[in-house]
């Protein structure tokens, strides 16, 4: 596609991008992005996805283990409790009207 005389390119100076403007219509008619270093190559996808599985999976397993240990914890805590409860006296709790 040839470039027209109304048109000329713009570099972006955020993102180094090439804006393509045509003046007699005061619009962008093309935007060209700058390659990526960073960018994944498509042979790289099947490596990507497994490692994302195994990250969702050792989340998903850890999150298992908690919920375990999570209500031997809540157990441990209510003994507690109820050791402590039992060695306290026990006494007539006040209230707001008996001290007028």
């Amino acid at each position: 596609m040839g470039k027209l005389q109304t048109e000329f390119e713009v570099t972006c100076p955020c993102c180094q991008s090439t804006l393509v403007i045509d003046a007699g219509l005061r619009r962008v008619v093309r935007h060209v992005e700058v390659e990526r270093a960073d960018k994944p190559k498509l042979d790289d996808a099947h490596r990507i996805l497994e490692e994302a599985k195994a990250r969702r999976e050792s989340l998903f397993e850890q999150s298992v283990q908690s919920e375990r240990t999570r209500g031997d914890a809540l157990s441990r805590r209510f003994e507690e409790a109820l050791r402590q409860a039992h060695n306290e006296p026990v006494s007539k709790p006040t209230r707001d009207f008996d001290l007028d």
